[in-house]
């Protein structure tokens, strides 16, 4: 039996946007092992908003008892990520990482893909607030 990994949910207000980001993190993984990601994006309807229902099903889907980190877009998804944590509505372990959408996504993904521990994914997507493109 292979050792559980961190899983990665991307909660974006559009579907379109956590699927492209989720697909590239995923893709730039490299040789490691297959990393859970599940993007939660979008409301229900297909537009544009946040879903408790896509949340909580992308944070059950990814959940191998390592742990789930979860990186949200913008304001209200924090929100909702923030009130599913208080109601303890999400597995066991989940953590919302303070990381940029698109680069901490690449970088959870790919640390977890090492079989590092939540605490080092977390710090590896955080730690992409620092990346310079100048």
């Amino acid at each position: 039996m292979s050792t559980p990994l961190v899983g990665i949910v991307l909660v974006s207000h559009s579907a379109q946007a956590a699927q492209a980001v989720a697909d590239l993190a995923a893709g730039l993984s490299g040789a490691g092992a297959t990393v859970p990601v599940a993007p939660a994006g979008g409301a229900p309807d297909g537009g544009f908003g946040t879903s408790s229902d896509l949340i909580t099903a992308a944070a059950s889907a990814v959940d191998q008892g390592a742990g789930v980190a979860v990186l949200a877009d913008l304001g209200s998804a924090v929100l909702t990520v923030k009130a599913l944590l208080a109601d303890e509505e999400l597995p066991a372990g989940t953590r919302l990482v303070d990381a940029p959408f698109l680069e901490g996504a690449v970088a959870a993904v790919v640390t977890a893909s090492t079989g590092a521990d939540l605490g080092a994914v977390a710090a590896a997507a955080a730690d992409a607030y620092a990346y310079r493109k100048v």
